[in-house]
């Protein structure tokens, strides 16, 4: 599917990815990892075509520059930052599907199910939108048609944890209905991505110091049922978990939530910011 060789590119002298070879097949599910600076955005530009480099870029065989058309029907892309369009969004959609030839509907369905209320929003400018709302129309842009190819930069960053959860059911329903296809997830933090992918492959100063398959047995559907207890109220961790919808109950000592399971790290990360005031943790696999 992709064929990397020798992929170096430099921007004023300063040299962004430093000999960058990768042959990834179907079927991979790819986390680029890497601080900030190590090269992954620039990676995906110049699959994508938007940048010129030394060595070797193939997409099914095609140069991504000489047939950034043909290529650019085979990808599905979510942008780190989204591009600061004035169209209005009804527009935007219309557009993103007469390029791709697909069907807006369905583009508007996923946004719709990640938590967009396509009906208000779609006389705004896209510029005009929240982070999060430009998200989920960027995600339902990319998810919204057939692709054997998804590129997603920091694709949940301003997701909500129900968007979150819908936006790995969604992968996982891409998963079963085409499993040959491609997915690259780029990410500063391993533990944000780590149960979408397959395989992680690292950057640091433009260079790949790990490339590593990994367990292929997280369910992008499963859900936790929690239990956070606290000896006493605290109002920094009641406005943490209540944005992961978590219920407290009458003397707010006992709060309860589910959790998407492949959120689980992202959930411990957060509490773990109040170990010293939690009493009590439990997450039980609903159904279990």
């Amino acid at each position: 599917m992709i064929h990397l060789e020798q992929v170096s590119k430099t921007f004023r002298r300063r040299r962004v990815l430093d000999g960058v070879s990768l042959d990834i097949g179907a079927g991979t599910r790819i986390a680029l990892v890497g601080s900030n600076g190590a090269g992954k955005t620039t990676l995906i530009r110049c699959l994508l075509g938007e940048y010129t480099c030394d060595g070797g870029v193939s997409i099914d065989g095609m140069d991504p520059r000489s047939h950034r058309r043909e290529v650019l029907g085979k990808v599905g892309f979510v942008p780190q930052l989204p591009p600061p369009l004035k169209m209005p969004v009804g527009d935007l959609v219309r557009f993103a599907a007469g390029v791709a030839e697909a069907d807006p509907a369905r583009m508007e369905e996923v946004a719709g199910r990640l938590g967009l209320d396509m009906d208000t929003v779609c006389r705004q400018a896209f510029v005009k939108l929240s982070g999060g709302q430009k998200q989920k129309l960027l995600i339902g842009i990319a998810l919204g048609r057939d692709t054997g190819l998804l590129i997603m930069d920091e694709p949940a960053a301003n997701l909500d944890p129900e968007s979150r959860r819908v936006f790995f059911n969604i992968l996982a329903e891409r998963e079963r209905e085409a499993p040959e296809t491609v997915m690259i997830v780029s990410s500063h933090r391993l533990d944000e991505v780590a149960p979408l992918v397959n395989r992680v492959i690292e950057l640091d100063r433009g260079q790949v110091v790990l490339d590593d398959r990994v367990e292929d047995a997280v369910d992008l559907t499963a859900s936790l049922v929690c239990t956070v207890d606290v000896p006493r109220p605290d109002e920094a961790l009641a406005k943490a978990l209540g944005e992961w919808k978590f219920e407290a109950d009458a003397g707010g000592l006992r709060w309860q939530g589910a959790v998407a399971g492949p959120d689980r790290l992202r959930f411990l990360g957060t509490v773990s910011r109040y170990a010293g005031l939690i009493s009590g943790l439990t997450m039980t696999e609903a159904g279990k």
